[in-house]
């Protein structure tokens, strides 16, 4: 099997990530200890905008989110997925919640790994239970 790769990628925004060789084995490391393994992710970092566009065409949700994942894996094996995260979302959110950019950043990063290897936030118990394994990744990030 192929090495696990995760790239970096940005559409109608500028930005690029900070570290990505560190970020990238933190992430393998979420995988690991939650017994999966990373085949291929694809994080597209984006604005309002062009996620509010991803959201209306695939989801027909019409308002602004922080982050889509499509899972590519088709539910089984290792992970292999699409990340669009919006920086507008990331920066206003770490405002409003008082965090640095870099810890909301992380925080939706790992929530997308999280959806790809299978927990979901449809409920608030289980929009509690993805908040305390955030958190848990969140304090091993380096």
């Amino acid at each position: 099997m192929p090495a696990a790769a995760i790239r970096y990628f940005s559409e109608d925004t500028n930005f690029s990530i900070p570290y990505p060789r560190k970020t990238s084995r933190w992430l393998k490391d979420v995988a690991r200890r939650e017994k999966t393994e990373i085949r291929e992710i694809n994080y597209i970092f984006c604005s309002d905008p062009y996620l509010l566009d991803l959201n209306r065409r695939y989801l027909q949700h019409d308002y602004y989110t922080d982050i889509l994942t499509f899972d590519n894996s088709g539910g089984e094996g290792p992970l292999t997925g699409d990340i669009y995260i919006s920086v507008d979302r990331v920066r206003d959110n770490a405002e409003q919640f008082g965090v640095s950019f870099d810890e909301e950043l992380a925080r939706v990063m790992v929530h997308g790994i999280l959806h790809l290897i299978g927990y979901t936030d449809t409920s608030p118990s289980k929009k509690k239970a993805m908040k305390k394994k955030e958190d848990a990744y969140l304090s091993l990030r380096p």
